[in-house]
């Protein structure tokens, strides 16, 4: 199923019903009156979060959504029924914005949650509606209300407690594949993730989080180079970001600046999230080549750096402890030390 986290959608609520212009004719009823009932109600349109889908790739076949449109009113007093409201099903992560695409409609990150976008229009009123003492046979009625059109923009971020980044072909989607069931595409070029994927870690005995790997950065990403950043927004919702570095590179601090030039040049509050920087591959370095890129790459960015390997799963254990304790805390969860801190250094998935 191809990913798609981004569609232009046009919406057009339900139009009200005509109200009915009739009188009462029965023999030997000589003062029947108006009868006209009113017109029903449009349908409107509601968008709702829903916790089977992932993505927005059924809005890339169907654009155009229009609600039922009320009936017309009737003789005898008969109101026309209420057209029904159209629901458009979204996944959960999903903001709505305004044709602008910078005015946000609404943002759904609960699952059930609804909002609406289009009211459809009032029935208009039967003649019957405008009898008085001293117009007693009105011959007038009103038409429905016309409904709402609106065209917005669906765009989805996906919801997830860590957050990997890093340089094409740093491992995170061998990361990914080892600590999760999730299958992205692995190869030895860079660019081999084209999409996001996610995944479901397991800790240990009712403890698990949701692992979001997006594509890899390059410099001048925030200007389209490469896939550009129009990913960076899947990791926005995060509670942490977890950094890997590729230490087979020569330059580990210079990627490392890279990829945290192009967060601080998107904004929306990335370069401020909590960051775990890992040196990754250490399988392919001797213990003296680790050592000096860790100590670069310490320095560089200010941080404890973690040795792992996605490959071998040196170093996996106490990792996914360290991110456990990160998503729980941001859940509002509590985790007791014992549990967090791993008995050994061997992984198994």
């Amino acid at each position: 199923m191809k990913f798609l986290d981004r569609a232009k959608i046009y919406i057009q609520s339900g139009a009200g019903g005509a109200g009915c212009l009739s009188f009462r004719r029965e023999k030997f009823v000589e003062f029947g009156g108006p009868n006209g009932g009113d017109g029903g109600a449009g349908g409107h349109v509601w968008a709702e979060a829903v916790e089977n889908l992932n993505t927005l790739i059924d809005y890339r076949y169907q654009q155009h959504f229009k609600a039922k449109g009320g009936r017309p009113g009737e003789g005898s007093n008969r109101t026309g029924a209420s057209g029904d409201d159209l629901v458009i099903k979204v996944p959960v992560g999903t903001q709505i914005f305004e044709e602008d695409e910078e005015t946000l409609i609404a943002d759904l990150d609960e699952p059930g949650e609804r909002v609406l976008l289009a009211k459809g229009g009032n029935g208009g009123f039967g003649n019957a509606h405008f009898k008085t003492s001293t117009n007693q046979a009105p011959r007038r009625a009103n038409p429905g209300q016309p409904g709402e059109q609106r065209t917005i923009w669906l765009r989805l971020k996906l919801i997830a407690d860590i957050g990997l980044v890093g340089l094409p072909n740093a491992g995170k989607s061998t990361f990914l594949a080892a600590v999760s069931a999730a299958k992205p595409k692995i190869a030895d070029y860079p660019f081999t993730t084209l999409h996001p994927n996610l995944g479901v870690v397991r800790v240990g005995e009712g403890q698990s989080f949701v692992l979001a790997d997006i594509p890899g950065l390059i410099e001048g990403a925030h200007e389209g180079a490469g896939i550009g950043d129009r990913f960076l927004g899947h990791v926005e919702r995060c509670a942490a970001l977890l950094h890997l570095v590729d230490g087979t590179q020569e330059d580990v601090a210079g990627a490392w600046r890279t990829v945290r030039g192009e967060l601080e040049a998107y904004g929306e509050e990335l370069a401020k999230k909590r960051e775990i920087v890992a040196l990754n591959k250490i399988d392919a370095l001797t213990p003296e080549e680790i050592e000096e890129r860790k100590a670069a790459l310490s320095e560089a960015s200010g941080a404890d750096v973690q040795l792992i390997s996605g490959a071998t799963g040196k170093g996996m254990q106490a990792m996914l402890h360290k991110l456990m304790a990160l998503a729980a805390a941001a859940r509002g969860e509590q985790i007791k030390p014992a549990e967090v801190e791993p008995e050994d250094d061997h992984w198994t998935p």
